[in-house]
């Protein structure tokens, strides 16, 4: 039996958890560092395998992708949703999908998205190269400090409301709006509830902590971006299909706003990718949840879940209607 560790970009999955002990059963890992695609390609390179560790939503699989995989059994899908996996499509096939925690990722996002927000406000990777260039402070323009400025938070979940938190103590005003947000949820979360207008307007940084959906896609277009303070900073940890790729360009190339993303449009972003030329910007390849803690827990769950799928008990089952298709026990 055999396992495919999928998109370990990092490598970093031989040595966040025990391996071993899929090897006393049988089961042999292979990892993957470099993406596969959903195409032929990665038809070919896992036909033989019947485990899959998905890494959240690195990789699509979409039906096509499914139906070519016939030695397929489980796939191990670290966190808990990924929109580009069919799980309909698996429980046709009889594939069981299972789950991981990850508790620790909300703390890590909110973390990264902080860090962007001080980032683009002291200018950090300009100031990282003037000091490796020899030009030190010459080429480096004045930061903003944050004590006292407007910080508007989309989105009051579990993430959102930790930015709110950290805005408080940063002595920052803090402003919260998301398209089902009340008054009263909002100041649970910390935050003055405002409408979307009047926080994209009085915000001197606004943070994305929402999840992408057919409603949330484009939230934020050319006539939002407009309303922002010239200079503000927007922060996306969440997803990048929250904001229009052209109206932030332009916003971008115009010198209105400052981006601080986590996430882009394609992962990894292509070599010539429209965003790479753009001024006023600090970007980070997606690294919201990649932290030792939360890789621990992604793979160390995976493990357990294909051993649970050998003896028959599966856990953290996300279609277990898969297993009428197919029996879940190996032989």
């Amino acid at each position: 039996m055999r396992v495919a560790v999928l998109d370990d970009w990092q490598g970093v999955a031989k040595t966040s958890t025990d391996w071993t002990r899929l090897g006393a059963r049988g089961i042999e890992a292979t990892f993957f560092a470099e993406p596969l695609g959903s195409g032929d390609a990665a038809a070919k390179a896992l036909a033989g395998f019947e485990f899959l560790v998905a890494m959240r939503e690195r990789m699509a699989f979409p039906a096509a992708l499914i139906a070519r995989l016939p030695k397929l059994r489980m796939i191990s899908l670290t966190g808990r949703r990924s929109p580009v996996l069919d799980v309909e499509a698996c429980t046709r096939q009889g594939v069981l999908v299972c789950n991981t925690g990850g508790e620790l990722s909300s703390a890590a996002t909110a973390e990264i998205a902080l860090g962007l927000l001080i980032g683009a406000m002291r200018h950090m990777p300009a100031a990282d190269q003037a000091v490796r260039t020899g030009q030190f402070q010459s080429v480096v323009p004045p930061g903003t400090v944050l004590d006292g400025r407007v910080l508007g938070v989309i989105g009051l979940g579990r993430i959102g409301a930790r930015m709110a938190r950290y805005g408080h103590a940063l002595g920052m005003r803090v402003l919260g709006w998301s398209p089902n947000l009340t008054a009263e949820r909002a100041e649970a979360a910390g935050a003055e509830f405002a409408t979307k207008e009047k926080l994209l307007a009085e915000s001197d940084a606004v943070s994305l902590h929402i999840v992408l959906s057919e409603k949330t896609r484009g939230l934020l277009g050319a006539d939002d971006l407009a309303r922002m303070k010239t200079g503000a900073v927007l922060v996306n940890s969440s997803r990048f299909g929250l904001v229009d790729e052209a109206a932030l360009t332009a916003a971008l190339q115009a010198g209105k706003i400052v981006a601080a993303f986590d996430v882009f449009p394609e992962e990894p972003l292509p070599a010539g990718h429209p965003l790479l030329a753009c001024p006023h910007t600090v970007f980070t390849p997606h690294l919201g949840y990649c932290v030792s803690d939360v890789y621990a827990q992604f793979y160390g769950d995976s493990v357990a879940n294909i051993l649970a799928f050998a003896d028959g008990k599966p856990v953290r089952m996300m279609n277990p209607e898969a297993l009428q298709n197919r029996p879940a026990v190996v032989q």
